[in-house]
């Protein structure tokens, strides 16, 4: 009896599967599936992507983009960001994935069924992949890590998160502790 084969997964095996409900998404080879995000997971993601807009639209640095959006990173990486900033070109929306070019920002939120790949395999491969900034919000434990490059650590925020894209003129900043109120509590 022979050595079973390992399957080596690429973006292009990824697209052609059928669609069963759940999130597919591969990084180097790896193929990693999530069911359905929770409803909190999406308040969090909703909540993150209004005020990272609201910002956006007022500096004109970038696009922000939420989940579904295949990112292919190289053919044997294709994941699904739960949000994204892209940079704007010539002060307009990139037309197509393919001009959307690099990554100014990558939000990943927990969920039981995600934290390895988000922590673990999707994080290294944004960092190799230059990914300016990358944040793991972690809405149970109220906080968010932020990874850059060339971190072997991360930032952990609890109170206040900054970030100022490359070319803005003022920073962007989230009193944590209102954020996790409004999605846990529903407090506005």
């Amino acid at each position: 009896m022979g050595m079973p084969q390992t399957i080596h997964w690429t973006a292009e095996h990824v697209r052609a599967l059928p669609d069963d409900g759940q999130r597919h998404e591969v990084v180097d080879g790896e193929l990693l599936v999530t069911p359905a995000p929770s409803w909190r997971h999406q308040a969090a993601v909703g909540e993150l992507y209004r005020r990272i807009a609201h910002y956006l639209a007022a500096d004109r640095v970038g696009a922000a983009i939420l989940a579904p959006a295949d990112i292919e990173l190289d053919p044997r990486t294709l994941v699904q960001p739960d949000l994204f900033v892209v940079p704007l070109h010539d002060g307009r929306r990139p037309a197509s994935w393919v001009e959307a070019g690099r990554l100014l920002l990558v939000v990943e939120v927990l969920s039981p069924s995600s934290a390895r790949a988000d922590r673990q395999v999707k994080r290294r491969r944004y960092q190799r992949a230059g990914v300016a900034e990358y944040w793991i919000v972690d809405v149970d434990g109220r906080l968010v890590e932020r990874w850059r490059p060339g971190d072997t650590r991360p930032e952990i925020a609890g109170e206040l998160l900054e970030w100022q894209p490359e070319g803005a003129r003022d920073a962007f900043a989230i009193e944590l502790p209102a954020l996790f109120a409004e999605v846990i509590d529903g407090a506005i």
